[in-house]
């Protein structure tokens, strides 16, 4: 296994894709040799409470190949140099650098890291809530570690209807075997309904079920020029 995984967008997507909402995974889109990702996002609500909320994905790399990734995904995970390039799944320690910029009113919200991985007949997903990414006007490098420690790191559970696929772990356990995918994602998200919901804003899903008022939501575009991960020896 190789220790330093690196991708400049030179030579494509490399295999990181894009989501514009549920069941709608999109390729990424490069301008100037970067990754960029715009506004209006789609709505994940997979995680809406009980879990840990709304997220808006953005940059989203698979980091094992999936049984049955279907129709949708399987054109778009081609060409995924980081399975094609035979790095480890253990993320325990790694360091990730991201050189990114961006013009976003984040209303509250923050860029962080996601980690999913298969365990049992569930998903586990875990948000870095610590160490969040700066998104600032001009190009800068930043560099986060994922070291697992439960109190930096938020376990994003199930929606009421999803307690049968996606479920409650520890960060150790998610981070040893990272065999679904690693995303940048915007989260926590304020869902608000245009008009009210009987049984409350988590019952149904928004955008799906229900128009939400997007004021509330994250807005502008974020750009990703390089992304580098250095695994422990």
């Amino acid at each position: 296994m190789r220790a330093r995984y690196r991708e400049t967008f030179e030579d494509g997507p490399g295999g990181w894709i894009a989501w514009s909402g549920p069941g709608q995974p999109a390729p990424a889109v490069i301008e100037d040799g970067a990754l960029v990702s715009r506004s209006p996002w789609g709505i994940d609500s997979n995680h809406a409470p009980p879990g840990g909320g709304y997220l808006h994905l953005l940059f989203i790399l698979h980091t094992a190949p999936q049984p049955n990734p279907g129709p949708r995904y399987g054109p778009l995970m081609a060409g995924n140099r980081f399975i094609a390039g035979g790095y480890p799944r253990d993320f325990r320690n790694a360091r990730i650098s991201a050189r990114l910029k961006g013009d976003v009113d984040l209303k509250g919200a923050e860029l962080r890291l996601h980690c999913q991985s298969q365990m049992g007949d569930k998903a586990i997903n875990f948000v870095l809530t610590s160490q969040p990414f700066v998104v600032t006007p001009d190009w800068s490098e930043q560099t986060i570690a994922l070291v697992p420690d439960p109190a930096q790191w938020l376990c994003l559970g199930a929606r009421h209807d999803l307690m049968n696929v996606y479920g409650w772990d520890e960060i150790d356990n998610v981070l040893r075997d990272v065999n679904i995918d690693i995303i940048l994602l915007l989260h926590p998200l304020e869902i608000v309904p245009v008009t009210p919901e009987a049984h409350g804003p988590h019952h149904r899903r928004p955008e799906v079920d229900y128009a939400v008022d997007r004021t509330y939501l994250p807005s502008g575009h974020i750009m990703l020029d390089e992304i580098r991960i250095e695994f422990p020896a």
